[in-house]
């Protein structure tokens, strides 16, 4: 193992290190929390040999900018953004040889909002239940500031051929899709839709706007809702991330992993897990429609998204392999 430091030159607006989040934390009353795009955060690991669920480094906005001491394989993944090493342009989704000296640096971030920085190694950073995602209402924070370190060890020591600045291999990489227009998000029925005659059409035929009033709590949107026709008050029961909540005013919220475990509002459907990439990047602004599928169709299209980044970490696994470079990585 090598020792690294890489220098923190410029952050995001709030940059974080992050994770997939706690295990088994929930029965304990604590949130999962983790990367609020994780299938960037993972495609970001797999490139460069790590687990899926090292830690990482996610950036809301601005910029993002980092000198190694040391040569590093590093990956950007998340929304559209200008990647540069040393100035020079390079691609995202895809890793690069980061020489010693040189800076990585993340701007121009556009569509999304977050952008995840994964570096082969292990990242040391404090954990809680397991796990570095930060929790602010725990008091466990986990900002990275601008001049400080970020330390790993790590097995790479660069190539003798130069690969510095560019793609080290072109494999097809499940890329988070973005684009201009209003994004679809696929949503399965809840037992709460029940309770309110005619929002599923509503719903459907609706367009929703994110607003400012959005955390990693969950989504606040502007845009058509009803409310059930009675006073009667509803228990308290357990939410999944991404359940689609009628709060007593007039807005529609969908939770994210940072939600509370209960609520007394209804639950008229769940967001896909295949969605829920696209609700990690939303930002105030952001268009939305919904678009009812059923369980099957959300079970089908999660696993076709499982098959591919199962391939690429075979791929990764395999290619490094070839680079006479060992990946931390499944082979079966």
């Amino acid at each position: 193992m090598t020792a690294v430091a890489l220098e923190v030159i410029d952050t995001g607006w709030i940059t974080t290190f992050q994770d997939l989040g706690r295990r088994d934390a929930e029965r304990l009353g604590v949130p999962t929390g983790g990367a609020a795009d994780q299938h960037s955060a993972v495609v970001a690991n797999l490139l460069v040999g790590n687990p899926r669920d090292a830690t990482l480094i996610e950036s809301l906005g601005g910029e993002l900018a980092l000198v190694p001491d040391r040569d590093v394989l590093v990956a950007v993944t998340g929304a559209p953004a200008r990647v540069t090493v040393g100035g020079a342009a390079v691609g995202s989704w895809s890793p690069v040889v980061v020489p010693a000296g040189a800076e990585v640096r993340v701007r121009d971030v556009r569509l999304g909002t977050r952008t995840y920085l994964a570096v082969n190694g292990s990242i040391a950073a404090e954990t809680f239940l397991g796990s570095a995602a930060p929790d602010a209402r725990m008091g466990f924070g986990q900002t990275i500031a601008k001049g400080s370190r970020v330390l790993l060890d790590t097995e790479f020591r660069g190539f003798r051929r130069g690969f510095f600045g560019q793609p080290l291999f072109r494999l097809p990489v499940p890329a988070l899709r973005l684009d201009d227009g209003p994004w679809v998000v696929d949503v399965v029925e809840s037992h709460g839709i029940r309770s309110i005659p005619g929002i599923r059409e509503l719903i459907e035929e609706s367009a929703y706007v994110v607003t400012d009033r959005s955390n990693h709590v969950g989504l606040r949107l502007d845009g058509p809702v009803l409310h059930p026709d009675t006073d009667t008050e509803i228990v308290s029961h357990g939410v999944p991330v991404g359940a689609l909540e009628i709060p007593h005013a007039d807005e529609l919220i969908v939770l994210g992993r940072y939600r509370s475990l209960t609520a007394g509002y209804p639950i008229v459907g769940v967001a896909s897990r295949a969605s829920l990439p696209l609700l990690g990047q939303a930002g105030p602004g952001r268009e939305l429609r919904f678009r009812w599928i059923d369980r099957e169709s959300s079970v089908r299209r999660f696993a076709q998204l499982e098959g591919e980044l199962r391939a690429l970490e075979h791929a990764v696994a395999e290619a490094l392999d070839a680079l006479g470079f060992a990946a931390h990585l499944p082979r079966n």
